[in-house]
Formats: C-alpha cells, structure tokens, sequence
C-alpha cells in the first residue's frame, strides 16, 4: 500500500487516542478520527508481547493486505489498529474476519462492502 495512507506523526496517532472513539475485541482495537482529506490514513500498533520480529512484521504485512481491498471504499478517516498478543494464534482467514468486523463495527466500511472485496 502506498505511503500516502500511512501514519507517520507521532502527534497524530496521539490525537486519535485522545479521541477516545474505539471498538475492539479480544484480538484488535480500532480507534478512529476523521480528517479533512480525501483517502484514509492508518497506522498499525503491535506491542512486543506480540513476539519475536518476523512475527510482527508478518501480522503487519497481512493486516495491510486486508486493507488495501478497502482503499477504494474507506473515504476521511483516520484510524489506529492496535494488534493484541492474542491474535497470534489466528490464522490469516481468522484475522480478516476479525478486523472486517471491527471496521463495520467503527462505520468505516459497510456490510456489503466485505461481500464485493
């Protein structure tokens, strides 16, 4: 995914904190915030807990796979995935189901939105 959609401002991933507007379960958390701008921008959290590197960066690399079916669809917010240890033990099938369903939880992709991606 292009660079355009990430977070990089420490300032504003703190400021979607702040915002206090999340939906979670026991795998992820998504907090999110609007903006002015005419795509998403995300950034992904994932603790050291979670394990060794590699394995942090393969959660990374398909939690922004499942994304990037999204960037046509998600339009002026900006939200935070934070990954929790717990999803270590998911499979890739398991995890897209998971955040699909958090992203229609927090409004930013609808219902039939999943069904076309």
């Amino acid at each position: 995914m292009k660079r355009v959609y990430s977070l990089k401002n420490q300032e504003t991933i703190d400021l979607i904190f702040k915002e206090k507007r999340s939906v979670g379960n026991s795998y992820f958390a998504v907090y999110t915030k609007d903006h002015d701008l005419s795509h998403f921008k995300y950034a992904i959290s994932i603790g050291r807990k979670y394990g060794n590197a590699v394995e942090r960066n393969l959660a990374k690399r398909r939690i922004r796979h499942i994304l990037s079916n999204y960037k046509d669809i998600m339009k002026n917010m900006s939200f935070v995935i934070v990954v929790k240890p717990s999803s270590q033990e998911l499979s890739f099938v398991d995890i897209k189901k998971k955040l699909e369903g958090l992203l229609i939880k927090s409004k930013l992709i609808e219902k039939e939105d999943v069904s076309n991606a």
